[in-house]
């Protein structure tokens, strides 16, 4: 062995010892990240109902919306990973990147009534006017 293959291989080992995680681990992780967005949505649901509450219209609306979308959340992750398949060990991992992703669009989209729309814009809807 020469010199470049032996440094080669010590630094694959630390590498492998330093970032290495079980699967277990990786898919603990995931699932705390989920956790963690779930979180926000629903601080950014719960600050949503306080700032627009004089607005029952708007509020009825708002909750069945995110009825709708909750079970369109759940819609799409059948689709993604259907229960009759076997997607392994990193089934979990995968099963909570997604429910991630997805919430942290609608993070995104309800963050727009809390941020509120440029004066100008004709199309605000119940979206307030950013101050």
């Amino acid at each position: 062995m020469n010199s470049v293959s032996i440094i080669t291989g010590i630094l694959l080992l630390v590498a492998s010892i330093s970032f290495g995680q079980t699967q277990s681990e990786m898919n603990k992780e995931a699932g705390d990240k989920y956790n963690n967005a779930d979180s926000t949505l629903n601080v950014v649901y719960q600050k949503i109902l306080n700032e627009y509450s004089n607005d029952t219209a708007f509020i009825s609306n708002l909750k069945l919306s995110q009825r709708l979308w909750i079970q369109f959340r759940d819609a799409q992750l059948k689709m993604k990973y259907p229960v009759s398949y076997s997607y392994g060990s990193v089934q979990p991992m995968c099963v909570s990147f997604y429910l991630t992703d997805l919430t942290d669009e609608r993070i995104k989209t309800l963050q727009t009534w809390l941020d509120g729309i440029e004066e100008g814009d004709v199309c605000t809807g119940s979206v307030k006017l950013k101050k």
